[in-house]
Parts: structure tokens; sequence; C-alpha cells
């Protein structure tokens, strides 16, 4: 079996774990080996047909890939309709994991950081069932002083939005902590 047949068989079944990507999540080592193919190969990210549409079901199926993939693409044209669509997607666990790692790993605009925390102050609000709300407000209070303590934001900017937040939900200890946080950042700056 010449070279350029095995590779073809392997970006064959690479590109149908891609396929499998947006509908579930893929085992670690499947997830290993497209996070390997898109280390070595960046332009792996443009054959993978991900679309701002598409992100949404990577985000919640496979986190690390949508991490990847947006790293990738960063530099891209389409990167402000990414970024878009993340913040209007549905605020879960999965999606402040991928806001946190690309917060960290890349200068994103603060306008998009800030967008995304609004709406997570948001969706908290709206939330109806206080146990899911509870939980929603304890992660987006941890999601906030990782944002916080990393430098990633600078709380000057929303800091009333943020105080408002935490004395809403002061009931919660993480919204105290993020309060006290806050007014220690302000009153020490």
């Amino acid at each position: 079996m010449t070279q350029l047949y095995s590779d073809l068989i392997i970006d064959s079944e690479l590109m149908e774990l891609v396929g499998k990507a947006f509908k579930e999540s893929l085992t670690i080592q499947q997830q290993q080996a497209l996070k390997a193919k898109i280390d070595v190969d960046p332009q792996f990210v443009q054959c993978m047909e991900l679309s701002p549409d598409k992100l949404a079901a990577l985000v919640e199926n496979n986190p690390l890939i949508a991490i990847e993939a947006l790293l990738c693409l960063l530099h891209s044209s389409q990167i402000s309709e990414y970024l878009t669509a993340l913040v209007n997607m549905n605020m879960s666990l999965h999606s402040m994991e991928v806001v946190n790692r690309l917060t960290t790993a890349a200068d994103l605009p603060a306008e998009f950081i800030h967008l995304y925390i609004s709406n997570c102050i948001q969706t908290c609000h709206k939330t109806k069932d206080k146990f899911m709300q509870s939980r929603l407000v304890r992660l987006v209070c941890v999601f906030l002083q990782s944002l916080i303590r990393n430098r990633l934001i600078n709380v000057q900017d929303l800091c009333v939005e943020i105080e408002t937040f935490c004395l809403d939900f002061n009931k919660i200890k993480e919204a105290t902590a993020l309060y006290k946080l806050i007014k220690t950042l302000v009153s020490g700056e």
C-alpha cells in the first residue's frame, strides 16, 4: 500500500469522526486523533465543514475539538461570526469551558468577552428552575473569578453589572466570594 493511499484512508476515517463529532461525544482516543490531525495540519479545520451554525453542536458534544478548531480559525476572516455564534448559543458548562480556554490561549476582543458575560448573567436571571439557576450562578461565578484572576477582563468595565449580579444572588456563596473579590480589586486600584 502506498503512503498516499494510506493517508487517504486515515483522512477518510478522520472525516467520519468529524461528522460524528457534531452529533455525539467522541471517545478520548477519537478526540486525540482529531486533535493530533489539527495540530499537524491546521488547514484540516477548513475541511471539517464547521460553520457558525454548527458550532453549538460541536461545543456541546466535543468542547475540546471546538477549542482546537476555533484556535485555528482565530486569524481567519470569519472569526467574528464564530465568536458571535458563541455569544448567542445557550450558556452551558461546555460553552464556558470553550470561552475560558480561548481567552487564556489568545487575545479575544473585549467586546466579545463582555457580551458573553452579559449573556451568562441574563441566562441566570431568566432561568426559572431554582436548582438549575443556582447551579448556573455558581458556574458563572467560578468562570468570572477565573477571568478576573487571570487578568483577562478589566473589572472596571463590568463592575456594575457583576456587582448587581452578585447582589441578586447573594445567598449563593460563590456570588458572595465574587463580590468580595471585586470589592477588593476595585478598592485596591
